[in-house]
């Protein structure tokens, strides 16, 4: 079973028709997700490209052909670890125009390596979109929605990933970066922040996906917060109310109720024939001739008197 990750990618992998621009800030992006350059004879240049997903190596490949004549090889390898994924390798052949593909892709600039900044692939909206699905397609993942919010493109280049984060504060993401390792993590942790990144980067029907579940899973604590709640106030009314008992029935067993004033009599009465009813029942039962707030008085002095005899020994003086 793929995971929510890996539908995703394969979503934005299929995403084509795009201007040419567009089709190389995608392709910068992903090289310099998981791209490296190679030097082959006569100090000609080349790259290798890696990925576990199949989707991903045919978008690269294709966005490659498609703009520049070059030579490219393709080895599967099956992994040897657990899972057994298989491993795409994809070489573009040391030669001349690679040189000018790294220079299309602002990897080379003249003679020169440029590490990250990659300002002027940006100046389009269209193509920051596609920048950042390239990110996402060479080193992102996102969590599925029914576990904790949690996107994040891992790189070991860190003016790259400094990028990465302008751009995301460009669309008003609240992205963070931190480092694991010998790696930096561009990422995000709030549901409406990564349904907004996978709307910008055009994963639509994953959007539709991770709403979908966000939507019930928010309803449910929702629903688990109330009846959470409700038992809270339950267990304390129950309490409360087993612990009033006690202190009438102290009260009998100490100077016995008929020696309370008339009022606090009648409320010891009531709350012993009625030991599980609430504030609002206790109401209703005396007629309503006594509010809540005087119920919670007169229950309150009953426990004051019970603390008394409870400390005197019995010896309390009542009071009309």
């Amino acid at each position: 079973m793929s995971s929510f990750s890996s539908e995703v990618k394969n979503e934005l992998a299929r995403i084509a028709g795009e201007e040419n621009c567009c089709h190389i800030a995608e392709l910068a992006s992903l090289m310099r997700m998981g791209g490296t350059m190679l030097i082959g004879g006569n100090s000609n240049l080349g790259i290798t490209f890696t990925t576990e997903n199949a989707a991903v190596a045919r978008k690269v490949l294709t966005l490659i052909k498609s703009g520049f004549n070059v030579k490219t090889e393709v080895t599967v390898t099956r992994g040897r670890r657990l899972k057994k994924n298989n491993s795409y390798l994809l070489k573009v052949v040391p030669s001349p125009v690679v040189t000018e593909l790294l220079a299309a892709l602002g990897i080379m600039r003249g003679d020169n390596l440029n590490v990250g900044r990659d300002i002027g692939l940006l100046r389009k909206s269209c193509c920051r979109r596609a920048y950042l699905r390239g990110a996402f397609l060479g080193g992102g993942s996102v969590n599925k929605p029914e576990g904790d919010y949690h996107l994040e493109l891992v790189t070991g280049n860190l003016d790259f990933a400094k990028t990465l984060v302008r751009l995301m504060k460009n669309f008003h993401l609240p992205v963070r970066l931190t480092e694991r390792k010998n790696d930096h993590i561009v990422y995000l942790k709030d549901g409406d922040a990564i349904t907004s990144l996978l709307r910008i980067v055009g994963a639509h029907n994953a959007l539709l996906a991770f709403e979908n579940v966000r939507v019930v899973k928010d309803m449910r604590n929702q629903v688990n917060r109330l009846v959470n709640c409700e038992t809270a106030n339950l267990q304390k009314t129950v309490n409360a109310a087993v612990r009033q008992v006690e202190n009438i029935r102290r009260i009998d067993q100490a100077i016995g109720l008929a020696k309370l004033p008339r009022g606090l009599r009648e409320m010891a009465e009531v709350r012993l024939e009625h030991p599980d009813a609430t504030l609002q029942e206790l109401v209703a039962i005396m007629g309503g001739q006594v509010g809540k707030s005087g119920i919670n008085h007169r229950l309150r002095k009953l426990e004051e008197i019970a603390r008394e005899c409870l400390e005197t020994g019995g010896n309390h003086e009542t009071h009309k």
